[in-house]
């Protein structure tokens, strides 16, 4: 990725970040088995294997609801990034977290070759982390949330006007987070865990799903 003249350490960094999230939720999505093997094709990115949808409507979606988070990520005002999993009536079953923060104090120039190298890592966890995940029902959904410390308003702008506010159930229970990675190179500090429900709530939720 080249770098952008009088581009800020901000602009860099999520310039950056916007890259790797679009290749992170399709690897998410891939390992999730969601979709045939056959609907992605391996590519490389930061000299890793990676997986690149080939639906161009599943791309597209990828790609242009990560990229409408760049002005965002700019101003810190993205806290969190989710790849959610619902079953048939709508409950999240998993959720696959980015939970990030940009430096808006930092001044310095941001090298995005050593941030590359960060997050690549991230990548390399991600693709042999499927015994960490629970296994999906049958005709499950799922969408890319984005948690905002403050939700920008529809109408001032393009990207604002793609995110709106959602009405995804919450889980009752005290969750289980399992933790993949995380990093802290300024101005870019970044989360990745997985979030299930609690045991109990799981138990509740397969007995809804093989009611259906």
């Amino acid at each position: 990725m080249q770098r952008k003249e009088n581009e800020t350490p901000q602009g860099q960094a999520a310039s950056v970040l916007v890259e790797f999230l679009e290749v992170a939720i399709t690897a998410v999505v891939f390992l999730k088995g969601v979709y045939p093997s056959g609907a992605f094709e391996r590519r490389r990115y930061m000299n890793v294997v990676v997986q690149r949808a080939r639906h161009p409507q599943l791309r597209y979606y990828i790609h242009a609801t990560v990229s409408g988070l760049l002005p965002f990520l700019q101003k810190g005002m993205v806290d969190r990034v989710a790849v959610v999993f619902f079953n048939t009536d709508n409950v999240p079953l998993e959720k696959f977290i980015f939970k990030l923060t940009v430096n808006q104090s930092y001044g310095s120039s941001v090298e995005g070759v050593d941030l590359q190298i960060s997050l690549r890592s991230f990548l390399a966890k991600l693709s042999v982390s499927e015994s960490l995940t629970k296994k999906l029902p049958p005709d499950c959904r799922w969408e890319i949330t984005g948690n905002f410390q403050l939700l920008p308003e529809t109408g001032t702008s393009k990207e604002a006007n793609f995110w709106i506010p959602t009405d995804t159930k919450q889980w009752e229970q005290p969750l289980f987070i399992t933790p993949i990675r995380s990093m802290s190179s300024d101005p870019l500090c970044l989360q990745f865990y997985i979030e299930h429900p609690s045991l109990s709530e799981s138990s509740v939720l397969r007995e809804g799903n093989s009611e259906l």
